[in-house]
């Protein structure tokens, strides 16, 4: 009996050791929550299920400020979850300017999803003890989509890939045109679930084991003898064509060349599926963006190389981008560089290669959205170096597996018969390194990503009533005068807005009188204005200039208290 109590007091000291620290306990890190109601361990990844956890945690641990809802459904029917941030006793969530952030439209770029819930995770539990995000959230919503493509996540994580595969979803593709679909994936010859390196013993090979770093072949010169061919990724030649892993890579559609801003086919820009938005998942975010005319920024996520891109994707958009709305582009993506001093502000077509049907110059290009596309991970995060790079010279990688990871990056290499290669063997990098962040640096490029995002919906409009003036003009007339002031640096329509008229104008009206005419005056010449004579309670205006004003003036009839009230799309509704 005496035992039996022991073991009882033992178990009891456990549990009450394994519970959180209480308040007490904890001495709050500037800039860090300080003791979360929602426990997320952010050096980690999330299959779907473990997203659809933490998203359902964090709004109803915060229901004033978070909604969760299913936008649609995956091609495999899993849900495409927006979580919604606002501080929602402030108005109406879908009235106040918003930033869309959005994830993993890559299968293999899984880190973005991270990345895009950290975001919900730190402005909820940071809501309550910091003036910053108090105001910002009275001001703005964030629609956050982790993941746009959740089937191909899990089957990145679930099924064997190496760090580069698959690029694409699941919608099915005959790859190879055998009237088969999707039986391209990749053999898993040790089960290990990484397709690492094959390599061949051979006295005619072109490579050697690096003796300093043995996870490494390294290619002869031409006066050396070399000691291994290098027969490629892991895999079989099922159907003895001289092709392993049933010849993948003839096809695989890529979902970010299937937006509907200057689409091409497959034969002019490579990945392209069926016509634009031919993809379930993509369509789900088109209309909801559609559905969402607040929205004036976004972002999305993708890896890697460190840098912080705007469009266009192709020459061919140049003149779309036009000047006014580069300088804000310019003036945003430079304070990345600041935020994110490891990554650099680039622009696709210039600085990479050509992209049509690309997600960054939809929302730009087809909704006057600004956009910018993150490319997390850089090598000059591993030792602080801005030298380092991913090329096969670059001996930072090992290094770093040796000295940090402690040699978790890579499998060894071993043995293995091979069915048509004989005596071989496998090793090589894991599908979680190379491209993917390593734990302990996962949530610091995070918060720098997310800073980066809450600068950039900083700076989506927010519109004031600065002055209301009011002079009688005899025979019972006054006339009323409102400046109206934009104290952020985006318009509330960007110049492709402008140009295509994708949003209507934003109206000032004023309540409360009879109106006999209306009109907006001229800023530099105050005694100059121009009449509305349609409905000219509300006066239209085509635009409120980032860090300007507009100002409206009514010819009103009696006396009586008045109200001026602005409502616009992408700058909100305010009201005096």
């Amino acid at each position: 009996m005496k035992s039996i109590i022991q073991i009882i007091i033992v178990i009891v000291g456990l549990a009450t050791t394994a519970q959180a620290q209480t308040r007490e306990q904890i001495y709050k890190a500037a800039g860090t929550p300080v003791n979360p109601k929602v426990q997320v361990s952010w050096n980690k990844y999330y299959d779907h299920g473990g997203i659809s956890e933490i998203l359902k945690k964090i709004a109803a641990a915060y229901p004033n400020l978070a909604k969760v809802e299913s936008i649609s459904k995956s091609y495999e029917g899993r849900d495409i979850w927006c979580i919604a941030i606002t501080d929602y006793k402030k108005g109406d969530a879908n009235k106040k300017p918003a930033m869309y952030i959005d994830g993993n439209i890559h299968s293999n770029e899984v880190q973005g999803s991270e990345f895009a819930m950290y975001t919900a995770w730190y402005l909820t539990e940071s809501f309550g003890d910091t003036k910053f995000i108090q105001d910002l959230l009275a001001d703005k919503t964030f629609y956050i989509v982790p993941t746009i493509n959740p089937d191909a996540r899990d089957k990145f994580f679930k099924t064997p890939n190496n760090a580069s595969s698959p690029r694409s979803g699941v919608v099915p593709v005959d790859n190879d045109r055998d009237g088969l679909v999707n039986e391209d994936g990749y053999d898993d010859l040790d089960g290990d679930g990484h397709i690492t390196l094959m390599r061949r013993k051979s006295s005619t090979g072109r490579f050697k084991i690096d003796p300093a770093f043995p996870a490494r072949m390294i290619q002869v010169g031409p006066d050396e003898q070399g000691e291994y061919e290098m027969l490629g990724l892991e895999g079989i030649d099922n159907d003895g064509d001289g092709q392993v892993n049933e010849d993948g890579g003839q096809f695989e559609y890529d979902p970010n060349r299937d937006w509907g801003w200057n689409w091409q086919p497959n034969y002019i820009q490579n990945g392209a599926y069926k016509y634009p938005f031919s993809l379930p998942e993509n369509r789900a975010v088109m209309e909801f963006v559609m559905k969402h005319p607040n929205i004036a920024a976004a972002q999305s996520y993708h890896n890697a190389g460190g840098m912080i891109l705007r469009g266009p994707g192709a020459i061919e958009d140049v003149n779309t981008y036009n000047a006014a709305d580069v300088q804000i582009y310019d003036a945003i993506g430079k304070k990345g560089e600041q935020i994110i001093p490891s990554y650099k502000y680039l622009v696709v077509y210039k600085d990479l290669y050509s992209v049509y049907g690309g997600e960054l110059d939809w929302f730009y290009g087809g909704r006057g959205v600004y956009t910018f596309s993150n490319e997390l991970w850089t090598p000059s995060l591993m030792f602080n170096d801005t030298s380092a790079t991913r090329g096969v010279n670059d001996l930072s990688s090992y290094e770093f597996d040796r000295y940090l990871l402690f040699k978790d990056a890579f499998v060894d290499w071993k043995s293995y018969d091979h069915p048509q290669y004989g005596k071989i063997e496998i090793g090589g990098p894991k599908k979680n390194f190379s491209r993917m962040h390593p734990g302990f640096l996962l949530e610091s490029d995070a918060h720098r990503n997310m800073a980066f995002t809450i600068y950039h919906a900083y700076h989506t409009p927010k519109l004031e009533i600065d002055t209301v003036m009011e002079k009688s003009l005899g025979d019972g007339l006054r006339e009323i005068t409102a400046v109206i002031s934009n104290k952020r640096l985006m318009p509330t329509h960007s110049s492709q807005d402008l140009k295509y008229k994708i949003e209507r104008p934003d109206y000032i009206t004023l309540e409360g009188a009879k109106v006999i005419a209306g009109m907006t005056v001229d800023n530099r010449n105050p005694t100059a204005a121009v009449e509305q004579r349609n409905n000219p309670a509300t006066v239209e205006v085509p635009n409120i200039p980032g860090l300007g004003q507009v100002t409206a003036r009514w010819i009103v009839q009696g006396a009586g208290k008045v109200n001026v009230v602005v409502d616009s799309k992408k700058g909100g509704v305010v009201r005096r």
